[in-house]
């Protein structure tokens, strides 16, 4: 497999991370069971020390239709996705707008804005072990457990793109930071939001060296700049211990960590 040598504090979204080659995978590899597979690396914290990791190459960054089928592959950006969709009058896909990353990202965690969800139209999935439809894959919210690397996706066609839904989406990164971020760090608790929870804890602009709680959202972990991936880790076991502390609550990471040692 080719290499391709990645500067982690350059190119995740959280700034955070080490120089080190990632394995690059085609269409004739053979995906390594021992390497974690990272997409755009928009909700990954990684260490100075992670395992092995590896990424699609070009080849799996496609975009096209099938009669009522929208065939995407797993490299496939989600501004490529909803370009597409748009100029092709395709609904469904509109909740993108607010997703950066690529498809592979979405599958994996069945990414999602409000009740807008990426598993919604899939019809299958294909990875290195096979084609699976979407029932046979273990889904739910933010959560996703694929059987294998994912390849490509097909999802049902719906007629007609919701330029109105795209913008309103699209406006709800103004209640985001813009500082440098993996998203949002905790997934929400069953009828509750974990910035509430957080922001009742005293975690809203909690700063530890150059990493902080968003003074702007709490479940937003953001780099200052030279932010460091002990301090983030520090801040997230602070707000995991605070929330369990004040409302017994599990707040449970929708943000990955990737570390060769456990740190949480």
């Amino acid at each position: 497999m080719k290499k391709r040598r990645i500067d982690f504090s350059k190119f995740s979204s959280i700034k955070i991370g080490p120089v080190i080659d990632v394995a690059v995978l085609e269409l004739s590899d053979r995906p390594p069971k021992d390497h974690y597979l990272i997409g755009g690396a928009n909700n990954l914290l990684i260490s100075q020390t992670p395992p092995p990791l590896m990424m699609l190459g070009r080849e799996f960054d496609y975009i096209k239709t099938d009669a009522d089928r929208l065939i995407i592959g797993a490299a496939t950006p989600t501004g490529k996705i909803l370009s597409f969709c748009k100029k092709q009058e395709i609904g469904g896909f509109e909740y993108v707008a607010k997703l950066p990353g690529t498809l592979g990202g979405m599958l994996a965690m069945n990414a999602g804005v409000k009740e807008y969800e990426t598993y919604d139209s899939l019809l299958q999935v294909t990875t290195e072990e096979g084609t699976f439809s979407k029932a046979q894959i273990p889904h739910g919210y933010r959560f996703a457990k694929l059987p294998g690397i994912a390849y490509e996706a097909v999802f049902s066609i719906e007629r007609g793109f919701d330029g109105e839904l795209a913008a309103e989406l699209l406006a709800l990164r103004k209640n985001q930071p813009k500082e440098p971020s993996a998203g949002s760090a905790f997934k929400n608790p069953p009828g509750e939001f974990a910035g509430r929870l957080m922001e009742a804890c005293g975690l809203k602009g909690l700063r530890r060296g150059n990493m902080a709680w968003s003074r702007l959202h709490a479940n937003f972990l953001v780099n200052l700049g030279g932010g460091t991936f002990e301090e983030a880790i520090s801040l997230i076991g602070e707000a995991k211990r605070r929330v369990a502390e004040n409302f017994g609550i599990g707040l449970e990471l929708e943000l990955k960590v990737l570390d060769s040692i456990e740190t949480l």
